[in-house]
């Protein structure tokens, strides 16, 4: 997925109301942009960290503005990682990577849509379909939390809607669907994702028992420049 126009590099002042950032442009300007991530964003918040912005173009948004990327020190490195803090662009990514055969457990469908309707209320990111076979649900999360070396972990907050979503799967399953659970992983500075247990154990407790009741689960971790994101690498996920 390339980014439709040039991204902006700035600095990080500080992030607050979950969907607020303050920068700093390198003319000295200090803007508000917008903070698509609700979720705590830990390890990422830190001011003075590099970042980069795109531009709507449109002057009447309310903030014109959207945080994108984050440089951050490698897990693995003495070097730095770019981290896609974005959270709308993970089924984007998936979309692509499917269709791009990049995912070999999702290949062999010919029709695939997106945010359909399914069970108590909720829409599903990815439907995938075949005449000769079960519909296959994708649910994706996207992933780019960082405590240990070469270990991505998810979630880095409580996500009662996370653990919901696990349950909706497991439905799935008994239904005769088939039910996916795939985490994008936007940082490429690991080779495993585990779960942080001590973050929310309740979703911990939900995977377990959704993938007990037949939900599968992929972790695929992306490239990343400032010119694009491309989820392109299948990762084990470990406990």
């Amino acid at each position: 997925m390339r980014f439709p126009t040039p991204l902006i590099e700035a600095q990080l002042i500080h992030r607050y109301k979950r969907f607020l950032a303050d920068v700093r442009l390198d003319n000295g300007d200090e803007i508000t942009v917008h903070c698509p991530n609700p979720g705590a964003m830990l390890g990422l918040n830190e001011p003075g960290n590099r970042v980069w912005i795109s531009d709507s173009g449109n002057p009447k948004r309310k903030l014109r503005h959207t945080l994108e990327l984050m440089e951050v020190p490698s897990s693995t490195t003495k070097s730095t990682v770019l981290v896609g803090i974005n959270t709308n662009l993970p089924n984007k990514l998936a979309e692509e990577a499917i269709l791009a055969g990049q995912i070999e457990q999702l290949t062999g469908y010919s029709i695939l849509r997106r945010e359909v309707k399914y069970g108590e209320n909720s829409r599903i990111d990815i439907l995938l379909e075949e005449d000769d076979r079960p519909p296959c649900f994708v649910e994706i999360k996207n992933v780019h939390f960082v405590r240990e070396a070469g270990l991505h972990e998810f979630p880095d907050c409580k996500t009662a809607r996370g653990a919901k979503h696990l349950r909706e799967l497991s439905n799935v399953v008994k239904q005769g669907g088939r039910a996916v659970m795939l985490y994008v992983i936007q940082r490429n500075d690991g080779d495993r994702l585990s779960f942080a247990a001590d973050l929310d154990p309740d979703y911990v407790r939900a995977f377990e028992e959704a993938t007990k009741a037949g939900v599968e689960a992929i972790a695929i971790r992306c490239d990343i420049s400032t010119e694009d994101i491309t989820a392109r690498h299948i990762i084990p996920i470990v406990s």
